[in-house]
């Protein structure tokens, strides 16, 4: 049997992880500004994360929902605090498309509506329900043709008040800053008066954190840059730093009812392990503040290389989550990177490296990353 392969592959199998640099099965080290698709939050291997992994693998991995997981009241109260959110409930699932999901089906419940308001260039996941909010044609089946859902121009608050007026409209979904889409960013005038305009005419505001969120911008969400609080918050990648893990931070005005909702691998022991290390290690090392700092050196030296080499046409995003366009297609930038400088990066559209490393970045690893990248430019 064969894999089912989903992504265009680079011939390279990374069998090893430390900090930000990982290796191949031929022994070659590579500088990881990638996080595996934002994922790896605190570094690969991190001897606390790996520790507190194994211990709880040793005691108990799984158990069912239906009994009490004290791992998992413990996750939800250091989260509350650490990210502002202590009224907020948790709760805690799989995946980034599974949080957002679970957003969708909770604004519907909540409101009895069923339309949605997203904006172009989203990407919220490939399920169901996720995918209908994503304005990515190439992955939508045709059985699930976008039939609840109105994209609309990131920033053009008339054209979301215009929708929201109509008064049919459960939520209206948005990442503040977007990753497939580009580092298209959402500005402070645009989510005060969608937050506002949401309260009017009674739709949820949902805030879609699984890329932006979890400390990578410099703040614990990207929203709060905006000076919103948004009803819901979807939340995954670098919640587990590499376990699978998502949740749906959700606001006080929405009660539980069983049924409605429901998971049986989420927020299991060990996944709550893995999340409550991820914390320990943000609190101890203050990634949090580190990918504020370094993100800000970054970008300065980002926009000096731009001056010096004109292939650079925009440098995008904010704190370690990055965009660099150019005037050329990124294909073969990334695979210089890869092949000649043994550093990985990620990509958005045709002619954008996105940049998301793990969050303890140092100004050398990012000085490194300049030299290697400037490297394959000259090229």
């Amino acid at each position: 049997m064969n894999l089912f392969n989903v992504y265009p592959l680079f011939d390279i199998n990374i069998v090893k992880g430390q900090g930000v640099n990982v290796w191949d099965d031929q022994g070659q080290e590579y500088l990881d500004l990638y996080g595996g698709h934002a994922v790896i939050s605190i570094g690969h291997c991190h001897p606390h994360y790996v520790e507190k992994v194994t211990e709880q693998l040793g005691q108990l991995g799984f158990y069912s929902n239906s009994v009490v997981n004290q791992l998992q009241v413990e996750l939800a109260e250091r989260l509350g605090r650490l990210s502002g959110y202590n009224d907020y409930q948790l709760f805690l699932v799989n995946s980034g498309a599974e949080a957002n999901e679970n957003c969708l089906k909770l604004a519907s419940f909540q409101t009895g509506r069923t339309r949605v308001l997203s904006a172009w260039k989203a990407f919220h996941g490939r399920t169901s329900l996720a995918v209908e909010v994503t304005d990515n044609p190439n992955i939508i089946a045709p059985i699930n043709a976008n039939r609840h859902v109105t994209f609309l121009p990131l920033n053009d608050l008339e054209a979301w008040e215009n929708e929201l007026g109509k008064g049919d409209v459960c939520a209206c979904v948005l990442e503040c800053i977007q990753g497939v889409g580009g580092l298209n960013m959402v500005t402070p005038a645009f989510a005060q008066g969608l937050q506002e305009a949401c309260k009017k005419h009674g739709t949820i505001l949902i805030c879609d954190e699984i890329q932006c969120g979890y400390g990578r911008t410099g703040r614990f969400f990207a929203h709060q840059w905006l000076g919103i609080r948004p009803d819901l918050i979807s939340v995954a990648k670098g919640i587990g730093n590499g376990f699978p893990m998502g949740g749906v931070l959700i606001s006080p005005d929405f009660l539980p009812s069983y049924g409605q909702l429901g998971t049986t691998f989420g927020g299991n022991h060990l996944a709550c392990a893995a999340a409550l290390a991820v914390l320990d290690v943000f609190e101890k090392e203050g990634l949090v503040e580190n990918a504020h700092l370094v993100g800000d050196y970054l970008i300065d030296e980002l926009q000096q290389l731009r001056q010096r080499n004109t292939h650079i046409v925009e440098v995008l995003g904010r704190g370690l989550m990055l965009g660099v366009l150019l005037d050329i297609p990124h294909k073969e930038v990334r695979s210089k990177l890869v092949r000649e400088q043994h550093c990985f990066t990620g990509c958005a559209g045709s002619n954008m490296l996105r940049i998301l490393p793990p969050l303890c970045l140092t100004r050398d690893n990012a000085d490194d990353f300049i030299q290697r990248l400037e490297t394959v430019l000259n090229d």
